[in-house]
């Protein structure tokens, strides 16, 4: 009897981390609504972001700051990847993710950097605009 309850304890928790990864790897979908007066869903972001929705106004830019550590920079492509914390400006939960940043951004630090930054959003596009190591 105790062995059939762990089997089955195993094989929901083993269903349950396919269902959460799976869902990780969707890209965001922004929802169907069928009521005629209803303000429009906001922007969903995509890629590493998910389904998390921009503020209400998602065309406007929003300034916010994180912390976080530098996990990769591509200076070829322009981006600095951060594995950040919590950005409530953004409503972003922490993670790991690329942002576009100016030369002048990569060549200030480097891979393991534990650092404080300014962001730009604007729709699903971020851009780091200032970045401090800690």
């Amino acid at each position: 009897m105790k062995e059939t309850i762990m089997r089955h304890a195993r094989l929901t928790l083993a269903l349950g981390l396919a269902v959460l990864t799976a869902a990780c790897g969707k890209k965001g979908e922004t929802p169907v609504t069928t009521e005629t007066n209803q303000a429009a869903p906001a922007a969903t972001m995509s890629g590493d972001m998910g389904n998390m929705s921009m503020a209400p106004d998602a065309n406007a830019a929003i300034k916010a700051k994180g912390h976080g550590t530098v996990t990769a920079i591509d200076k070829t492509a322009g981006t600095i990847t951060l594995n950040h914390g919590p950005i409530p400006e953004a409503k972003w939960p922490a993670m790991t993710m690329a942002f576009k940043a100016a030369p002048a951004i990569t060549d200030a630090v480097k891979v393991g950097d534990k650092v404080d930054f300014d962001l730009s959003l604007k729709g699903s596009d971020g851009e780091v605009t200032a970045i401090t190591k800690q």
